[in-house]
């Protein structure tokens, strides 16, 4: 191994090869971390139960959800608008903390569309010492479950208990849920009675409404003829693939920073941000040129003497009073170069001065003048100009 080897080994302990995949690696595990935490609140499964397509606890739908996949007909899941354009049977699952404006979002962007729409029944509380489960608490009130259905139909639900013990689902008997809630329909898809209905659709539009959750929740599906209903009951209402909406419970509508830079419009912006970072990374691995050495803070010298005098009366804001007080520094000077008599002073010494210009007009004094009324910069060095040529001058004649 020659000498300069050996040098260049000692001077770069790591192999530079190893030093950029490093980097790489940290940026790439860095830019996957940013992603995930940025996305993970909208694809992490609810653990505090509720009336949620993901929930596992009793007014959850995850049970429907899979025992749809299990059947063939895999549900998909509705996160962001457009995922709510397609043709396909969205199952709105309400739940009492559900947003009332994000419904009135769905109700227009679906307004063409076939929806089935689930209304709330139970007001629960997850349970701390299982993660997923909840508690029943009491029935919501009328008034509660009202606004959300007079949002969807111009209704209300039915007064009084259903008498009913069974429905009639697609010609499945399955027994009545607890408590049934009703509306009062004439022509219901399912009837709880004469005039009563637990499945109704909305004159004009797509829309169908179940008022009993209890039918299709995961407290519901544990009896098998109602699992094997519900398969008919939403076959009937749509042939064909079945969504899931998770907007109502927050999905998609949660937007910050990190979101705004990953996403369009501001997603050119961001590349382009990485990209001159990168040129600006890979421009600083070389170096152009020997390093340049540190100078000093005050330089030696006239010349950083004046430099320095310059630029603090500059920022004392005393430059307009400089301009007669050269002047009469220079009169002094320029007595003393010429060999004007001892004790001339102010204007004798100015017109001493003037007569050694002969037949000038522009004398001494003209330019001590100008250079008295200077204010600004331009001025001061012009005027000084003059003045320090006529004295070169006048010197170089005497000598």
């Amino acid at each position: 191994m020659s000498a300069a080897t050996v040098e260049t080994a000692e001077q770069e302990p790591f192999n530079r090869r190893t030093l950029f995949w490093g980097v790489f690696a940290s940026l790439f595990a860095a830019a996957g971390f940013f992603l995930l935490s940025t996305y993970a609140p909208d694809f992490r499964q609810p653990s505090n139960g509720g009336a949620t397509p993901l929930s596992s606890g009793g007014t959850g739908y995850a049970g429907l959800v899979k025992w749809l996949r299990l059947t063939g007909n895999s549900p998909s899941m509705a996160r962001s608008e457009s995922d709510m354009a397609h043709y396909a049977l969205l199952i709105v699952t309400i739940s009492p903390e559900s947003d009332p404006e994000a419904l009135d979002h769905i109700l227009e962007l679906r307004e063409d569309l076939p929806t089935l729409f689930v209304l709330p029944k139970w007001q629960t509380l997850p349970l701390q010492e299982h993660e997923g489960w909840e508690m029943k608490i009491e029935r919501l009130p009328d008034s509660v479950v009202n606004d959300w259905l007079g949002r969807i139909a111009k209704a209300k639900l039915g007064i009084g208990k259903s008498t009913v013990q069974q429905l009639d689902i697609e010609g499945n008997m399955v027994a009545a849920p607890d408590e049934l809630q009703w509306v009062a329909d004439d022509h219901p898809i399912v009837a709880a009675g004469n005039g009563k209905a637990v499945v109704t659709e909305i004159p004009d539009k797509p829309f169908y409404i179940l008022t009993d959750p209890d039918l299709i929740n995961n407290a519901g599906l544990k009896d098998p003829a109602k699992a094997t209903a519900v398969l008919d009951l939403i076959a009937s209402l749509q042939e064909g693939p079945v969504m899931f909406d998770l907007t109502l419970h927050g999905a998609g509508r949660k937007y910050d920073l990190a979101k705004l830079l990953v996403e369009p419009p501001f997603l050119a912006l961001t590349l382009s941000i990485l990209a001159a970072a990168a040129l600006a990374f890979l421009h600083g691995l070389g170096r152009f040129g020997p390093p340049r050495a540190d100078l000093r803070a005050i330089a030696f010298g006239k010349r950083a003497l004046v430099d320095t005098t310059a630029m603090l009366l500059r920022r004392a804001g005393r430059l307009g009073e400089l301009g007669d007080r050269y002047a009469a520094l220079m009169r002094v000077r320029a007595g003393a170069l010429l060999g004007a008599p001892h004790g001339l002073q102010g204007e004798a010494l100015d017109r001493w001065l003037d007569s050694r210009d002969k037949d000038e007009t522009d004398g001494f004094t003209a330019r001590s003048q100008a250079a008295a009324v200077a204010k600004n910069l331009t001025q001061m060095r012009e005027a000084a100009e003059r003045l320090h040529a006529w004295t070169a001058r006048r010197l170089g004649e005497r000598r």
